[in-house]
């Protein structure tokens, strides 16, 4: 089966031969494995079954300060548009889906909350939104209206298989709003964006760090297909899986805050396959750390991960 076909068949719910895996690194840790490997084609070694194809969308726009409603000190805040063109994004997927055999991810990792909150702070955007509701939501609104134009134009690529959305809604306590500020604010938005990436027979794939339970069971309502990265620090991982395992696939798992960087090579082995057990009975799982990869981790614990993911 093909790399592409056995993380379809995770994302259905099918038991596979062997569980897909998608370990990503900082780049600094990835240039530790190229130097421990003593090859610049990392890359061929970790051996990814999704292919991650960033969609780089972080130039910025200046806003028109005249909108209908916003006659706020905030009305000049900017939103973030795209940047290099869809010809080449479309030539470069092209050449990957042909030489992997892998599922291709756009990754954007941002939606409207992000990009919200990069352009006025976040401390003042949690401020828009409690005491100027109506400027939060026309902001959001109008980056949505951007987000979509942007989407439209990655899911006319027919080689990508899904599209992963970035909003981190979580600290390691709980939800940064409260979970009525979240369907009134947040819900709205992302909804139109994963019916869209649905309505191209395209994956929605969901990134939040921190502890989302509060709106795990809404975003299995609106439709999420896969959800990242779990982190096992702030969630209980098993109880998800007994949850919502049968309606979502997950991504992620395997603490980045404690065995990856402290523990031994044959501890990280051994949690990757419990994690692995775990959380792939039935299929809805992919195997990967909950983080990127970053520097703290040695080099000894990244390769026995990936040696486990292989396995």
């Amino acid at each position: 089966m093909s790399k592409r076909g056995l993380v379809k068949d995770a994302i259905a719910h099918k038991s596979t031969g062997r569980v897909p895996y998608c370990v990503l690194f900082c780049d600094d840790a990835k240039a530790e494995l190229k130097k421990a490997l003593g090859s610049e084609d990392v890359d061929a070694h970790i051996d990814n079954d999704v292919e991650c194809v960033p969609i780089p969308w972080w130039n910025w726009h200046e806003l028109a300060s005249d909108w209908q409603g916003m006659e706020t000190p905030q009305s000049k805040a900017t939103v973030i548009g795209i940047g290099p063109s869809y010809q080449e994004l479309t030539e470069r997927v092209k050449k990957v889906s042909g030489e992997t055999g892998r599922y291709i991810l756009a990754t954007i990792w941002g939606s409207h909350w992000e990009k919200a909150y990069f352009s006025r702070g976040i401390e003042n955007f949690l401020a828009d939104m409690a005491g100027e509701p109506a400027f939060a939501k026309s902001l959001l609104s109008k980056i949505i209206e951007k987000n979509m134009v942007m989407l439209e134009n990655i899911l006319s690529i027919k080689e990508f298989d899904g599209v992963l959305l970035g909003s981190d809604w979580g600290t390691q306590q709980g939800l940064i709003m409260s979970p009525s500020t979240w369907e009134e604010m947040i819900r709205p938005g992302e909804q139109k964006e994963y019916d869209l990436i649905h309505g191209y027979g395209k994956d929605v794939w969901v990134h939040s760090c921190g502890k989302i339970d509060a709106v795990i069971p809404r975003l299995v309502e609106m439709g999420v297909d896969v959800l990242n990265p779990i982190q096992p620090e702030c969630m209980d991982i098993g109880k998800l899986k007994k949850d919502f395992g049968a309606k979502l696939t997950f991504w992620g798992g395997i603490s980045t805050q404690r065995v990856l960087p402290y523990g031994t090579p044959e501890e990280v082995k051994r949690e990757a396959r419990e994690v692995r057990a775990l959380m792939s009975k039935d299929g809805g799982y992919i195997l990967a750390s909950s983080q990127s990869i970053q520097i703290d981790v040695p080099v000894a614990n990244m390769l026995a991960l990936l040696e486990a993911a292989k396995s």
